[in-house]
């Protein structure tokens, strides 16, 4: 038995007002008044009687015997919340179950037990219930034993409860708290025993007696009990409404708590599917689109709703609870064998917050495994796996059956041209935000290949928010979730196609030729981390100032509607980095690619190890950053263990280093964490060509750049904010003897030690990881300024600065693949657009002003005189520009800001 407290959960009632809220109007369920609320009892002066102490007196015989029957076929987990167990609350308690029978009874008396609590199977004191028992059930389940009798019974309201808010009325000492208690048998699957046990676990199903008792003996020993915050009957009757209102209220609201509790632990009703397919192809919006796909194809209504349905089969999910069960023992082996762990960090923050939210999973994407990680992590810890937004790449003979069993539902690439298909399939992930079915999707759009976040796409987003503004009901979460590898099983094939190759089509065939390779290999440890959550309604609220709360149709699109899904997706991609992992092979790629030749001495890669993890300690990145505890000499030898770096004996002092494709592939795991130290690569960088600047230049700067480089690295702060963290990392740095103040003039001069002392290298080590993104800005500044203002199209600037920086790369030092990203150039090319720097024309050219020209000039302080001589001789001039003469770049002999060289 393990027992933990939860943190308060939502308020039973915090329901929708359409479930909770009965006082107008007539109710959904016209409930008979009881015939002993209409003639009251007299009250009973037992009432008054002081409540039993919590766990004292014993249970009748014949639960004391079926008990020890049971006892050893049941291990119990309870969670209690803390005002439940409190105890210095001396009112009674009645304990609230969904359902009557014997199996839950027995059960709640040994969790009670267990937990300290009163006993259920006593009377309240003063006996209001009439029953000799401290429990009621909200229904009744009349079925044979194998649960096969048809029409049978099902009787949806206590009468008890009724009894229960009667007697407070006619007894106002009385004062009872209620507890809803929820009883999940063989729902613990992180210890299922067995595969058949899935087939007896709890779900949505009605069961018989012989069904429960084999439950029982199955999977007993996996069961949860989840006791609830306590309410106060006297509150309710205190509410004041007439008592048939009031039994039918607190019964309703009961009952979509409990519903709640039970989509959390084992999911929404999955046994829907064809109903899904009647709600999907009878809504408006896709009966209009088959209309129109009849006109089109000249056929009859018949025709296009054939073609309708075939969509709603390729793309919906098929989710079986036996197959992922199956999957969770295969994966434990893969786990198991291919990596030395999975680690999962702020999980049970995020289980407590997710109680009555539809909830979207927004993990980072850098392999095909980040599907089944997720998966396999929310099912192992009691979560019920989501469903998953796959390519139809993924739709493999029987690995798409696979994984359509395990949640997957499939699009295509491109919905342009197919009109009915994208009213399918919008309708389909309507349907499942309605039905609270929790969703799992990528917003990058594709695996990284480079190791950074790629730049959201707003397609699935605005799906889920329109969802949500058709029917606005269920609140929604996304919850932003980090993946961090310590090495790719696609390694290899990214660095194919960052080479030039096209990318390879998934068949079945390379999958199980691959199989036996993955198998043999070490993987090093996966690290799954949950970010800060983001509530929908929140950013709404903010951003939709003049939406009432009333649904919007499907046809409507507020002008606040495109704003809301580009901030939603910035914050998603920035709670992503600000739950990073800082794993070992992370440190020791940020410390060896900063040498020309990727190798440092042993006691160097020590020093700067050391140093990085002194940074992320003395200047946190957010609270949700995870580190390494590993030491600088455990990090090296766990990075020699998996081969990703290699020891070179020498007399004078080992060298540790990589060469060739390893350091292109060390590269992803560099800029995996590259946010991370961005303002201590900013002051670094800085003193590469000068040895002296003044702390307000080297903020006033920083500012100037930050914009860019918080829309490339998706950073959470505003200028202010950066600003702040560069004066925190200077102290820093001074104090580990990086860089010393040696006046105070200009807010503070920063000197650096002259020559090639050991802080010197540990400095220009830092400064690398951002070098080569102003290299970048510092391209296409070039080529916009040589080329002549309203001369270049955006197109022709991004193709021009891939090309500029591919020819650098091959004639000087080689670079890492994302130096001549198109994407790169195409996000700062954007940005430019965003601050005025430069503006189309009404033939699209781009054009500017002097400002540009003051911006070069600042990046004078960043880079030697020699790269940038170098950049503007090779920046290529477009075949089409005009004539004349063009503005120039700051001249060398222009004056240059305050520096002493080296």
């Amino acid at each position: 038995m393990s027992k933990r407290p939860t943190p308060d959960q939502p308020g039973l009632f915090d329901a929708p007002a359409a479930d909770a809220d009965h006082t107008s109007g007539t109710p959904p369920e016209a409930l008979p008044l009881p015939d002993f609320l209409a003639s009251p009892a007299a009250p009973d002066p037992a009432s008054a009687a002081p409540a039993a102490p919590a766990g004292k007196g014993r249970a009748p015989l014949w639960a004391r015997l079926l008990g020890r029957l049971l006892d050893p076929w049941l291990r119990l987990e309870i969670e209690a919340d803390a005002a439940t167990t409190a105890a210095d609350d001396p009112r009674p308690i009645c304990y609230v179950l969904e359902d009557y029978g014997l199996s839950n009874a027995l059960i709640l008396e040994r969790a009670c037990r267990e937990a300290g609590l009163p006993p259920p199977l006593q009377p309240i004191p003063g006996d209001p219930l009439g029953r000799k028992r401290a429990y009621v059930a909200l229904s009744r389940r009349h079925v044979n034993a194998l649960g096969l009798l048809p029409g049978a019974e099902h009787k949806t309201h206590s009468g008890s409860l009724a009894r229960l808010l009667q007697a407070h009325q006619t007894r106002p000492q009385l004062d009872v708290r209620l507890v809803p208690v929820s009883i999940f048998v063989g729902q613990a699957p992180k210890r299922s025993s067995g595969w058949f046990s899935v087939l007896f676990s709890e779900n949505w199903t009605l069961v018989g007696r012989f069904r429960r008792l084999l439950a029982l003996l199955l999977n007993g020993r996996d069961t949860l009990v989840k006791f609830a915050a306590p309410i106060s009957v006297r509150d309710i009757v205190a509410e004041g409404l007439d008592p048939e209102r009031t039994v039918r209220k607190l019964s309703r609201i009961l009952r979509t708590h409990f519903r709640r509790v039970r989509e959390v632990v084992i999911g929404p009703d999955l046994s829907t599917r064809r109903m899904l397919a009647d709600q999907v192809l009878s809504a408006p919006l896709v009966k209009e689109a088959i209309a129109d796909q009849a006109r089109r194809d000249n056929t009859s209504l018949e025709a296009a709703w054939e073609k309708a349905n075939a969509y709603f089969w390729e793309i919906a999910a098929d989710y079986s609870s036996t197959v992922v069960r199956s999957a969770s023992f295969a994966l434990t082996f893969v786990w198991n064998r291919i990596y030395r762990g999975v680690l999962v960090h702020h999980l049970d923050q995020f289980k407590q917050d997710a109680l009555g939210h539809e909830v979207i999973y927004v993990p980072s994407h850098r392999s095909h495994m980040d599907y089944l990680l997720v998966s396999y992590l929310l099912y192992t810890h009691g979560v019920v796996p989501p469903h998953i937004f796959a390519g139809i790449n993924l739709n493999l003979p029987v690995v798409g059956t696979l994984l359509r069993k395990g949640g997957a539902f499939f699009a295509r690439r491109s919905f342009k041209g197919n009109a009915l298909y994208s009213a399918v399939f919008r309708e389909y992930m309507a349907q499942l935000v309605a039905g609270g079915y929790s969703i799992e999707y990528f917003i990058e759009g594709g695996r990284s290949r480079t190791g950074r976040l790629l730049q959201p796409k707003g397609g699935s987003l605005a799906m889920t928010v329109r969802a949500y503004l058709r029917q606005p009901t269920r609140p929604v979460l996304f919850q932003p979730i980090y993946i961090g590898y310590e090495k790719l099983m696609e390694g290899r094939s990214y660095l194919d196609e960052l080479s030039g190759k096209p990318k390879e089509k998934e068949s079945i065939w390379q999958l199980l030729t691959g199989i036996p390779k993955v198998l043999r290999s070490n993987y090093g440890q996966v690290v799954v981390n949950f970010g800060e959550r983001i509530h929908l309604n929140q950013v709404l609220a903010e951003l939709a100032t003049d939406w009432d709360g009333q649904p919007i149709g499907d046809d409507e699109k507020p002008a606040w509607f495109s704003r809301t899904i580009d901030t939603l997706a910035q914050r998603i991609q920035i709670n992503v980095n600000r739950a990073a992992d800082v794993n070992p092979i992370n440190l020791l790629a940020l410390a060896l690619l900063s040498t020309p030749k990727h190798a440092m001495g042993e006691a160097d890669l020590r020093a700067q190890i050391a140093l990085s993890k002194t940074l992320l300690a003395e200047v946190p990145y957010s609270e949700w950053v995870t580190v390494t505890p590993h030491t600088p000499d455990e990090i090296i030898a766990h990075g020699e263990e998996i081969g990703l770096i290699q020891r070179i004996r020498h007399p004078l002092g080992d060298v540790l280093g990589v060469s060739g494709d390893d350091a292109v592939l060390l590269s992803y795991f560099r800029n995996n964490v590259l946010h991370l130290f961005t303002a201590s690569s900013w002051i670094a960088v800085c003193f590469q060509n000068n040895r002296r600047m003044g702390r307000r230049q080297l903020q006033q700067i920083g500012r100037t750049l930050y914009p860019f480089l918080q829309a490339e690295l998706f950073l959470p702060w505003d200028e202010d904010g950066f600003a702040d963290r560069i004066d925190r990392t200077i102290e820093v740095f001074i104090r580990e003897g990086l860089l010393e103040q040696v006046s105070d003039e200009d807010g503070g001069v920063l000197q650096r030690n002259a020559g090639q002392s050991d802080e010197v290298f540990r400095l220009r080590a830092l400064g690398h990881t951002l070098q080569q993104a102003f290299e970048r800005y510092y391209i296409a500044i070039s080529i916009l300024v040589k080329n002549g203002s309203g001369t270049l199209t955006a197109a022709e600037l991004e193709s021009l600065c891939q090309l500029t920086a591919q020819r650098l790369s091959l004639l000087y030092a080689p670079a890492a693949p994302e130096f001549f990203d198109k994407t790169l150039f195409r996000g700062f090319i954007q940005k430019l657009r965003e601050l005025k720097l430069v503006c189309p024309d009404d033939a699209g050219r781009l054009t500017f002003d002097d400002r540009l020209k003051a911006w070069a000039r600042d990046a004078r302080v960043v880079l030697g005189r020699e790269l940038r001589s170098t950049i503007e001789k090779i920046s290529p001039a477009s075949t089409g520009r005009s004539t004349g003469e063009q503005p120039a770049l700051p001249a060398d002999n222009d004056p240059p800001p305050p520096r002493d060289p080296a």
